[in-house]
């Protein structure tokens, strides 16, 4: 019976024995992985102090410091604001400016996209004269955008370099700043469209673009994109999904009806803010010889018949 019992006791120290060994296997990995997290996160701290802060770039100073004025030569015969402030158009210009802040007493409106059906119907020329007539306004800031990667016209309307541009931005080359000049006419900013490219459709449609906005928007009264004509590619369409609102330019005398209202159907109903009748000839008031603005609210768009 006194083995037994001595066999029985031994066992028992030998389980007992094996159980402390497991515990303190079981710690000894517990703390292994607690060091390392500790080592872990001393080294946070450094890694976020490592990544640059874009908060201090994007505020009215630091866009006043890193876009230096630029040495523009514009065609004054087109660019009609540096001129005169009384040229003839200039005035239709303004127009149309109040037209748009009316609107924006109801619905939300900064991004204003200006395209048309057709090539040559005079986007480009509403485009650059609209955001001149936005900073005439005291203290108001306009940033003009070439969106029309296929057949850039502005930079040369401005008498100014094509590139850096928006085409070295979606394709991750080039930061907000480093494409954005500042010209001649206090608080006008210009944002060319850049080198060509032979895939502008899927620069266009990327997400870049809606970063850029998020970005500046806050530091300008009114952004104005000169986007590609809405029928023959499809930029148009992908811009406006990150603006606020939708001008169409149509050329009187020229542009189809069928092709007017075939553009105005790649625009959601909410986008479209009027149509810019351009172009118009003949005995009429020196108004009428420019264009005529037939705008309504972003609920009620349509094309003039």
């Amino acid at each position: 019976m006194s083995r037994i019992h001595e066999a029985l006791k031994k066992a028992e120290q030998d389980r007992a024995a094996a159980q402390a060994h497991r515990v303190e296997s079981l710690q000894t990995e517990v703390a292994a992985p607690s060091e390392a997290a500790a080592t872990a996160e001393k080294a946070v701290p450094s890694a976020i102090a490592a990544v640059p802060s874009f908060s201090s770039q994007f505020t009215l100073e630091g866009l006043l410091e890193r876009c230096v004025p630029g040495n523009w030569s514009p065609d004054k015969k087109t660019m009609l604001f540096y001129d005169s402030d009384q040229a003839r158009g200039t005035e239709e210009f303004r127009t149309l400016r109040s037209r748009l802040y009316q609107m924006r007493d109801k619905h939300p409106l900064k991004k204003v996209l200006v395209t048309s059906s057709l090539p040559k119907e005079g986007k480009s020329y509403v485009a650059a004269n609209l955001a001149q007539a936005m900073v005439r306004q005291r203290g108001r800031r306009a940033l003009l955008i070439d969106g029309d990667l296929r057949a850039a016209r502005l930079h040369t309307a401005l008498g100014t370099a094509a590139s850096p541009g928006l085409s070295e931005y979606l394709g991750g080359e080039a930061d907000e700043f480093a494409i954005m000049q500042r010209g001649t006419m206090e608080n006008l900013f210009f944002i060319p469209a850049g080198r060509s490219t032979p895939n502008p459709a899927e620069l266009v449609a990327n997400g870049r673009l809606k970063l850029l906005f998020s970005r500046v928007e806050s530091l300008f009264d009114w952004i104005i994109v000169d986007s590609p004509p809405a029928v023959p590619v499809s930029d148009a369409g992908v811009m406006a999904n990150h603006c606020d609102g939708v001008l169409m330019v149509v050329r009187a005398n020229a542009t189809p009806s069928d092709i007017a209202r075939k553009a105005r159907a790649e625009f959601a109903d909410r986008l479209l803010l009027g149509v810019v009748l351009n172009g118009i000839k003949g005995g009429r008031a020196t108004y009428d010889q420019y264009y005529n603005v037939y705008g309504k609210p972003p609920d009620k768009p349509g094309i003039p018949r």
